[in-house]
């Protein structure tokens, strides 16, 4: 979840004053983590005041009436996706986790969810459980780039990196114009040194990606290992145009801005940054 997602102000919740008072329950039902019981006289469309509450900023609100939607019925799957993604953007990534996997065992063939829940298990490091849970994705959906894509970024924080190479490969292969699994691709060559093939994958993925500094920085650190100091400097100079707040690229440029007045010929090695995929 993005930064902005997670600042939302909590907004008062809304009141249906046509409908009775339900019963406040803050366990869940036994055996059941996600649903959260409730009594009422009649039927409630919980999903729907859950979005109205989303709307209005009141995540946390949002994601106790999608419980209440799964204790009336455990296999909506609506409500599933929805308590998902309301969830994970509240920062409760515990039952995001839940829901997502809940969702992939609701849907056998669809790959969405697995894909969704390994993307948030690599965002918490939990790079080892997101293996196999993209794998499980591959066996659904093959033909899909983001699970080669999500699969490549779960070997890479492991820092197993010629799987990571050979998922990544795989997710261009599928859609040649990925940029950020070109990106990725070429941190992975650049963490393996292999230089050149990083180089001619990032200026790929710079040129799909225009408008993203990371990818400038690390087009520059590939340049740089290189040798190739006037392609480094005009890297590190479009990262920090780019977002001139960008620490690390500016440290890049005007090192290499030294390097080159003091020795031309002794570049320095820098290390790439970390990949960064949605």
């Amino acid at each position: 979840a993005s930064a902005h997602e997670n600042s939302l102000m909590a907004a008062p919740r809304l009141v249906d004053e046509a409908a009775p008072v339900e019963a406040p329950a803050d366990a869940p039902a036994p055996g059941d983590a996600l649903a959260l019981p409730h009594t009422h006289a009649r039927r409630v469309d919980h999903v729907a005041r859950a979005q109205g509450l989303r709307d209005l900023g009141d995540l946390s609100g949002a994601v106790t009436e999608l419980r209440r939607a799964l204790h009336d019925d455990p296999g909506a799957t609506d409500a599933l996706a929805q308590l998902a993604r309301t969830a994970r953007l509240a920062g409760d990534t515990k039952l995001a986790l839940g829901a997502y996997a809940r969702l992939g065992q609701a849907e056998p063939h669809d790959a969405g969810a697995l894909v969704q829940q390994a993307r948030l298990l690599v965002s918490e490091g939990r790079f080892a459980e997101a293996v196999p849970v993209g794998e499980e994705a591959l066996l659904r959906d093959p033909e899909d780039p983001e699970v080669y894509q999500v699969l490549g970024r779960a070997h890479l924080g492991a820092n197993e990196l010629a799987s990571a190479i050979l998922r990544f490969q795989q997710a261009v292969h599928l859609d040649p114009e990925h940029g950020h699994a070109l990106n990725n691709l070429g941190f992975a060559y650049l963490r393996a040194n292999d230089n050149a093939r990083a180089v001619e994958v990032l200026t790929q993925a710079a040129g799909l990606l225009p408008h993203v500094a990371y990818v400038q920085n690390n087009l520059g650190v590939a340049c740089e290992r290189l040798g190739r100091m006037e392609e480094a400097r005009a890297a590190y100079a479009a990262a920090t145009r780019l977002s001139p707040r960008y620490v690390q690229a500016r440290v890049n440029a005007e090192r290499v801005g030294r390097v080159a007045r003091a020795d031309p010929a002794s570049p320095a090695l820098p290390e790439p940054l970390p990949p960064v995929a949605p």
